[in-house]
């Protein structure tokens, strides 16, 4: 039986991708229990594709799944998420940019009865963080304005499930791309799941290109949940 499975979506993850995989997997070797990796390859534009079959052929506790065509982060973790085998299962980014010493920390929150267990972030402070930190924190004040949701941090790439929880509220998300995140989390907390956030830092990666564009994910993201909010609150309303 497998306890924990680990879901890593991968898109363009660029040359320190096998140095974040060693991190991982020594991490996961910590936790003495039965685990996978499940590696969900989204039809990356350099050679992505190449190291993670490699990867997949090296690591014995891994399976892979690879999309035909590019599909956005949110499909990309959902289509993990559905075929993988453990009790518990969560994604973290590939980046480690937040540590994978806390895969311990969020098993452990699943396993004393919490359904999910969410990251709350906390910046290392630097220049180069300043830009994301604010981003950040605005969306979480927006979030609160339009949903008035409890959950202080739905953006965090590291998220954790007890599976046979998650999966119908898998089925009923919509979105497949960046707001995936925020949807998961509100129709969690809608669905009377049982929710930690834990506090984790967050150290920005100087080696490794971010695939995030600020703005204009930050004005999709906007248009998003503005749009979102309609049936948040008929199912709100539902749910009372």
């Amino acid at each position: 039986m497998i306890k924990f499975s680990l879901i890593l979506a991968c898109y363009n993850e660029g040359p320190t991708f096998e140095k974040s995989i060693e991190k991982i997997v020594a991490e996961l070797k910590k936790l003495k229990i039965n685990w996978e990796i499940v590696f969900v390859e989204d039809k990356s534009t350099d050679d992505t594709r190449d190291r993670v079959i490699k990867l997949s052929k090296v690591i014995k506790n891994s399976r892979l799944l690879l999309h035909n065509k590019n599909q956005g982060r949110g499909k990309t973790v959902s289509d993990g998420l559905a075929i993988c085998r453990g009790i518990i299962c969560g994604y973290m980014d590939v980046d480690c940019e937040i540590s994978p010493r806390y895969l311990g920390a969020f098993i452990k929150q699943i396993e004393s009865g919490k359904d999910v267990a969410l990251a709350r972030r906390f910046y290392q402070r630097s220049f180069k963080n300043v830009s994301r930190e604010i981003t950040s924190r605005g969306y979480s004040l927006l979030l609160k304005y339009v949903l008035n949701l409890p959950i202080e941090d739905t953006e965090a790439g590291f998220k954790f499930f007890k599976r046979t929880k998650i999966i119908p509220v898998l089925l009923k998300t919509q979105d497949y791309g960046w707001f995936w995140d925020t949807e998961i989390c509100a129709r969690s907390y809608l669905a009377g799941l049982q929710i930690a956030q834990i506090n984790v830092k967050f150290v920005r990666r100087e080696d490794k290109k971010s695939t995030v564009k600020i703005f204009s994910d930050s004005v999709d993201y906007a248009k998003k949940l503005w749009s979102f909010r309609t049936e948040y609150q008929k199912l709100k309303l539902k749910n009372a």
